[in-house]
């Protein structure tokens, strides 16, 4: 498996970028560049395009207008096979197929490194059972996925992703329904991909803790378009939360980590604090 180098490979852009759900539109006119060898995560309110975004950048959703360039290059104009190769996606609640067991769903990761002609071969298998090891599945390896737990089912979502052998992993919402011990131990795999591997990871994330804790580059936005980016010290102020949320708060540094922790002021809080200075 190749790494990354940091900021020089793995890098997407999208210039003037939109997207849209038949005629309404969701992203409008983004400009952004995500770090190569970094993990980035992308937050913002509910409906404000995260997901979509994502869909974009993975090329599930054509652009109504723009680009989105991999080191330059249009994905569109790439090879399926050859995107495949390079980008691997855990999508928001991704539908298990019936009675699939763990390693053959794992397996399906494999799909972008066969041939019409080439039998399933050591490095295959070999990807697999790394990526099995990786994610702490392989004990699970003949289990159905749709029986596991929800913390279970995202480790070998992520399984599967990481059988694809790419330098490059997007993940859409994955603590989503989990309770906090699996969103934490999910977190710290990937966290855990990023520094032993390099990876570049993008996630969609909903917490603003977390994703000040555990990305190095913050995305956030707003009606489709981009509020602010950038490392998460610099863009997570109480400012930007208000104005983007809409939730008077207060930041102050993680007791844990020292990164920017959001601290919600409460509406009964704030309009008692007013009420009393008036």
């Amino acid at each position: 498996m190749t790494s990354a180098t940091a900021g020089s490979a793995n890098r997407l852009a999208t210039r003037g970028l939109g997207l849209r759900y038949g005629e309404r539109t969701i992203v409008d006119g983004l400009d952004l560049e995500l770090p190569g060898g970094a993990v980035t995560a992308i937050v913002g309110p509910n409906a404000c395009g995260k997901s979509t975004l994502l869909r974009g950048l993975v090329r599930l959703l054509d652009p109504a207008a723009g680009t989105v360039t991999l080191d330059g290059a249009d994905i569109h104009r790439m090879p399926a096979r050859d995107l495949a190769k390079r980008m691997g996606l855990l999508p928001q609640q991704p539908v298990t197929p019936e009675a699939v067991t763990v390693e053959a769903l794992v397996r399906l990761g494999r799909y972008p490194h066969q041939r019409m002609l080439s039998p399933w071969g050591k490095a295959d298998q070999a990807a697999v059972e790394e990526a099995l090891r990786r994610t702490g599945t392989a004990e699970l390896r003949d289990r159905q996925v749709d029986r596991l737990s929800g913390g279970q089912r995202q480790r070998v979502w992520i399984a599967l992703a990481l059988a694809q052998e790419t330098d490059l992993l997007l993940l859409d919402e994955p603590t989503t329904f989990l309770d906090l011990r699996h969103q934490l131990d999910v977190l710290d795999l990937v966290s855990d991909l990023h520094a032993e591997a390099g990876r570049t990871v993008v996630m969609v994330l909903h917490d603003l803790g977390q994703a000040a804790r555990y990305a190095d580059h913050l995305v956030v936005l707003k009606d489709g378009r981009l509020a602010a980016a950038g490392p998460p010290a610099e863009v997570l102020t109480a400012e930007l939360v208000e104005a983007v949320f809409q939730v008077p708060c207060r930041v102050v540094p993680d007791p844990e980590t020292g990164t920017p922790l959001v601290v919600p002021r409460g509406r009964r809080r704030a309009g008692n604090a007013a009420a009393a200075a008036s």
